[in-house]
């Protein structure tokens, strides 16, 4: 099995998700904007930086999820997927999934946001593995809690370790496209690291590195 890993938020979409998912729930009046703006881009902005606390993220991001039933949930979710989901959707980042079937290779998205966010945007994109931050449900309720390790910096290589123990594969000839200085763990451990549109921490160990890097955007 060859693998193709991909992050997702600002790799094959033209934005972040989970963070986009935040924008929704203010603009909609579903939660506090005054309060929920402000986090939600102070939040962004550490992970952009590279220095995001994801326990005190995933606290923030997913009590909203605790709150409304899942059937509601649900129904949220197919507006965001209309209104902010499908305009970031980059052609070349489709082109370039297709490519990659093509020749043969294992599908893989994987993100720190979480499944609840990216599952229907890994269903749309046509690929089929997801590897996500987990959301705990009980009772057909999310709980607010995270199942196993978020997949954030580390946590991606140790959740993609996990996948690749569970699907009896290795990591020969592997793919991972991101754009993320947060995805250097797992850049630094695969094949063929490839930064897309990176940011600038990420091009500088790119060059350095001689990685290839790639733009997506139109």
């Amino acid at each position: 099995m060859k693998l193709a890993l991909f992050d997702l938020d600002n790799t094959l979409l033209a934005g972040d998700s989970d963070h986009g998912w935040g924008n929704w729930l203010c603009d909609k009046g579903i939660v506090d904007k005054a309060y929920y703006q402000q986090k939600n881009d102070e939040f962004y902005q550490n992970y952009i930086a590279g220095n995001l606390n994801v326990t005190d993220y995933l606290s923030f991001t997913l009590t909203v999820l605790k709150e409304h039933s899942i059937a509601q949930l649900n129904e949220w979710h197919k507006a965001f997927m209309q209104e902010v989901i499908e305009p970031i959707i980059l052609k070349k980042a489709e082109e370039l999934l297709a490519r990659q079937r093509r020749q043969g290779y294992k599908l893989v998205i994987v993100t720190a946001t979480n499944r609840f966010v990216t599952a229907p945007i890994a269903k749309r994109l046509k690929v089929d593995d997801l590897i996500a931050t987990e959301c705990e449900i009980k009772n057909n309720k999310y709980t607010g809690e995270v199942i196993n390790t978020p997949c954030f910096q580390e946590g991606k290589v140790i959740r993609v370790k996990s996948w690749l123990k569970q699907h009896n594969a290795s990591m020969a000839g592997s793919y991972f496209y991101s754009d993320s200085i947060n995805d250097l763990p797992l850049l630094s451990i695969v094949d063929n690291p490839v930064a897309v549109d990176p940011d600038d921490k990420l091009r500088a160990i790119a060059e350095k590195n001689h990685w290839s890097v790639i733009s997506l955007r139109d």
